[in-house]
């Protein structure tokens, strides 16, 4: 019952986390467009923007999985492999499997 009660509770404080940073970030976008009117009006084609940081975000990734693996590898005696998680895991550990006796 306790694992219930203290997951409600996790999940409770992060919704009323996550609504007080989407509350924060609006009053800045907000103070922001305010102080600069012109700063919204996009200079250049946001689509090449876009795709440029997409690819240089990809290659921190890729390259942070890689240190990671390499860290991990010499460090562990586990097996890791790269794999993107929905919890922002850059490696993830991976059970061997044993040959039946």
């Amino acid at each position: 019952m306790y694992l219930i009660t203290h997951t409600g509770f996790q999940n409770k404080n992060r919704v009323a986390i996550l609504a007080e940073l989407d509350k924060e970030k609006r009053r800045l976008i907000q103070s922001q467009s305010m102080n600069s009117p012109g700063a919204s009006i996009p200079l250049s084609r946001p689509a090449v923007n876009k795709d440029f940081r997409d690819h240089a975000e990809q290659q921190h990734i890729a390259a942070q999985q890689k240190a990671a693996l390499q860290h991990a590898h010499a460090h562990s005696s586990g097996f890791f492999i790269t794999q993107d998680s929905s919890f922002g895991n850059l490696i993830l550990p991976v059970l061997p499997r044993l040959e039946p006796e």
